[in-house]
């Protein structure tokens, strides 16, 4: 195991402390819940939006807390949903008489701890509102879900419900805004490495020199099928061939398209995919209303990428374009 490590046990904390340190003040760190917040939030007169999966997606979630992204996030372990206390302790920090948006991936440990915490709270007088992001079409069923899992396609609707809270809407207008995304989102991704989780200290699964795993989840799960390694154009056609009928998307339709890497995957081969899936999409008559090529949910450092698809209309691409602001500089 090559990795930056003191001890695998407090490697969530230091990195989140890290964070904090790096924000300028902007951001506060409370250890106890592993709990990255704004410095300014809660607000009387604004909805907070929290949300908390495992660690090892970053940046998300903890760096995407910021103004028009998350208010705050608490999440769990490397690759394990955040305990109940961690998300009730969260929730009443973040407390406001506007209420307060979960915003949870469709797995089966973030779904326990955000509905079991969802259900205290609110017999405690809170107001919670609730989203289920699940934009993967690679499965129906994965190992650790019922239904199809929350990927990359998670960032649109943090972006969307964000930008809804910063102007001031209602929870429910957040609510809306945010399965309006969901059901617009879909995701696909494929995998060339495995990643290794620091307290595990070996691989996740064994990958072939020349194979890649079409369809593979941000832990590890296994996708549709292994097969002998692709050109970038097979591999965008493989995953655009699962998104776009989907939905499915059609000519005439404009799109927000994301290609967004798994943690080991260099800048350039990302923009290199993102330029086939374009002139695709193009080529179906689908025009690109805004691109994302980056990382937006990692996985440790498995080499692989995502393609995202979201349909727009008038009011996600006003919600999209919204000034956001988050920790994470890269100038």
């Amino acid at each position: 195991m090559r990795k930056f490590l003191n001890d695998p046990k407090t490697f969530v904390p230091e990195f989140l402390e890290g964070i904090a340190l790096a924000s300028g003040g902007s951001l506060k760190y409370e250890p106890k819940y592993n709990l990255i917040y704004r410095a300014d939030m809660p607000r009387k007169d604004r909805v907070s939006i929290i949300q908390g999966s495992g660690s090892g997606h970053e940046p998300a979630h903890t760096m995407i807390v910021g103004p028009g992204m998350l208010d705050a996030a608490c999440p769990g372990d490397v690759f394990a949903g955040p305990p109940v206390e961690f998300v009730t302790e969260t929730s009443k920090l973040m407390d406001t008489p506007a209420g307060v948006l979960y915003i949870v991936n469709n797995y089966t440990g973030d779904r326990t701890a955000w509905e079991m915490a969802k259900e205290l709270c609110e017999a405690e007088g809170q107001k919670i509102g609730y989203l289920l992001v699940n934009d993967d079409v690679a499965v129906k069923d994965s190992t650790w879900t019922i239904g199809r899992r929350g990927v990359a396609g998670n960032f649109f609707v943090i972006k969307a419900a964000g930008a809804m809270a910063e102007k001031g809407g209602s929870l429910e207008e957040c609510v809306r805004v945010g399965e309006k995304v969901i059901a617009n989102v879909r995701t696909m991704g494929i995998a060339l490495s495995s990643c290794t989780p620091p307290v595990r200290g070996t691989p996740l699964f064994e990958i072939s020199d020349g194979e890649m795993e079409v369809g593979i989840g941000i832990h590890g799960e296994p996708g549709r099928e292994r097969r002998k390694m692709g050109t970038a154009t097979e591999i965008v056609d493989v995953l655009l061939d699962a998104i776009v009928p989907d939905l499915p998307f059609s000519s005439g339709d404009e799109v927000a398209l994301m290609v967004n890497g798994l943690g080991g995957t260099p800048i350039s081969e990302l923009y290199l995919l993102y330029g086939i899936a374009h002139k695709k999409l193009a080529a179906k008559g689908i025009k690109v209303f805004r691109s994302y090529v980056g990382e937006y949910c990692t996985s440790l450092e498995m080499a692989g990428a995502h393609i995202s698809l979201l349909k727009v209309d008038d009011e996600l691409k006003t919600l999209l374009v919204a000034p956001a602001e988050v920790a994470v500089r890269i100038f």
